[in-house]
């Protein structure tokens, strides 16, 4: 479900005009994400191969990114550098939506017990920016930052909030979407599930994305009716509540609180 880090070669050394410009100043980005979307330490050639760029352009770009703490390099291997956890710190701390839906999930999870959590959309991803744990918290966790799949759990909110073409590009290719449970799910009845939560205004899941989990999650807004982002309550399913419509009622009303804080 990843998309192509370039849709065609972004190396136009040989090209003039603004086109030309506009290539050079993508390279960077476009290095940066192939080395994000890895998740580990590449050599040059790899680099450049993943990134379609030739070998010394790549070369002149990975000394310019070390240069400044984007990048690092050991060895032959080359890998992000702490200057991109230094800007995701600084986008959570200046993020307006995290800073509204932080008290709001904080009472969240005091009154429910469950671990909330709050995710935006970004491409066909939804990543995970404010999570306030349970007593005793989730076995698993994922990590601030983390990108998880649109077509599973929670993230089914952000989903259905896609228009009819982003929809198509998402589910290209699939037939089938696998879930924790091993149960696997048919396209169509995917479809038909973001046309429930559409109507009901939640999303509902057990085993989806991690075996034995249930979830709840419902959208939030912005001033314009927009989806802007998604909130979560999460437990296993031993540890939550037989009463989900209560859950829903909770949600809704911290989904209300966070949009009515948003600028």
């Amino acid at each position: 479900m990843t998309n192509s880090v370039a849709r065609g070669s972004v190396d136009g050394d040989g090209d003039d005009g603004q086109l030309s410009s506009v290539r050079s100043l993508d390279r960077p980005f476009v290095i940066l994400r192939v080395l994000r979307e890895h998740r580990g330490p590449m050599r040059l050639t790899e680099i450049a191969t993943a990134a379609q760029l030739h070998l010394a352009t790549t070369q002149r770009i990975m000394n310019l990114l070390i240069k400044y703490g984007y990048a690092e390099r050991e060895g032959l291997d080359y890998r992000l550098g702490v200057a991109s956890l230094l800007n995701g710190n600084a986008y959570l701390m200046t993020n307006g939506l995290v800073s509204a839906a932080e008290p709001v999930l904080i009472e969240l999870t005091a009154s429910t017990g469950l671990t909330s959590s709050l995710t935006v959309r970004y491409e066909f991803s939804a990543v995970l920016l404010l999570r306030v744990s349970s007593t005793p918290p989730l076995r698993f966790q994922l990590p601030i930052g983390e990108q998880m799949p649109l077509v599973v759990g929670g993230a089914r909110v952000l989903a259905a909030a896609l228009d009819d073409d982003d929809l198509d590009q998402l589910l290209e290719g699939v037939t089938t979407i696998p879930l924790a449970s091993g149960v696997e799910l048919a396209r169509s009845e995917f479809v038909e599930g973001l046309k429930l939560i559409r109507d009901r205004g939640y999303a509902f899941g057990q085993g989806q994305r991690e075996a034995g989990a249930l979830s709840v999650a419902v959208p939030v807004h912005d001033r314009e009716q927009r989806t802007v982002a998604a909130i979560q309550l999460s437990s296993m399913i031993e540890d939550i509540p037989v009463d989900i419509d209560s859950l829903v009622i909770e949600l809704k009303r911290a989904s209300s609180a966070i949009s009515r804080r948003l600028p």
